[in-house]
């Protein structure tokens, strides 16, 4: 009493364990499996990690060209900012091209936790570009369309005699899913909620109540889906109501006090209104 209970294998004599280990045929089929799914495993997990390595250069690319969008607004020059932002964002697809190559020949649902934030990184940066473009949403079959890509630069493999399989293997793609499309879509609504507050303190009035109505189509239809579509996207939409309620009150101090404020200082209104709005709402 009060001693160690041994375990079953405490005892076997230790020197009998080890002559165990030694008779183990390493060549027999049950070994030559494991060393299979060894080899497998190993190879999937080192994927994955240079998935997310990817996913995080996607997401740090796209971060940068949203700040520099946001310069639109205040530039002299807006074409010289929109054609910046096409190289930048072309830089990101070439990273995205690299995740498409290593996605050839997988599922890309088994990878799709490691690609998925570098994406809804890309397709909030694709949609605030062509929201200053166009005042429209673009579609996630435009942004798949930008995803598909060739390998002309590509050096042509060797000991291939098809025509069809050289073609197959110099052209591939990568499709955005629909959450991810309707993740990146939901944080768009907060950097358009920036650009409302930047446009009036640029003296921009016209601007706000176009994001008003725009935002609010958005929330229309994110409502639509409700509790039906996946936890992300609901959990999403609390913040999307902020950002719409936040330009929907800067339009109201326009309508009603803007003719007695002046311009410059509307910006710091807007931005004081905003900040009472999160503290009634309990937002850090």
């Amino acid at each position: 009493s009060g001693g160690f209970r041994k375990r079953k294998h405490d005892n076997f004599p230790h020197g009998q364990r080890r002559e165990e280990k030694e008779n183990v045929n390493p060549s027999s089929a049950l070994m030559t499996s494991f060393k299979s799914f060894q080899l497998e495993l190993d190879t999937r997990h080192d994927k994955y990690e240079r998935l997310v390595k990817l996913s995080r250069d996607i997401t740090i690319e796209s971060k940068r060209t949203i700040f520099l969008l946001h310069r639109f607004t205040s530039a002299p020059n807006g074409e010289e900012i929109l054609n910046e932002s096409e190289v930048k964002l072309d830089a990101v697809r070439q990273k995205i091209k690299q995740v498409a190559q290593e996605l050839i020949g997988e599922d890309m649902y088994q990878f799709h936790r490691a690609i998925s934030p570098g994406l809804q990184e890309y397709v909030e940066a694709v949609s605030f570009q062509y929201f200053i473009k166009t005042r429209s949403l673009i579609s996630v079959e435009e942004i798949n369309k930008q995803l598909i890509f060739t390998a002309e630069d590509r050096e042509e493999t060797t000991n291939t005699t098809s025509s069809s399989r050289d073609k197959q293997a110099r052209t591939w793609s990568l499709k955005v899913t629909p959450v991810d499309y309707l993740l990146g879509v939901a944080d768009l609504t907060g950097e358009l909620m920036r650009l409302c507050i930047s446009s009036v303190g640029n003296g921009d009035i016209d601007t706000p109540f176009e994001l008003s109505q725009f935002l609010r189509q958005i929330y229309d239809g994110f409502t639509f889906i409700g509790n039906t579509g996946p936890y992300e996207v609901s959990k999403k939409l609390y913040t999307l109501k902020q950002s719409l309620a936040k330009v929907e009150n800067a339009c109201y101090t326009l309508k009603v006090r803007g003719s007695e404020i002046p311009k410059h200082m509307l910006a710091d209104v807007f931005s004081t209104k905003t900040e009472l709005i999160d503290q009634d709402e309990g937002l850090p």
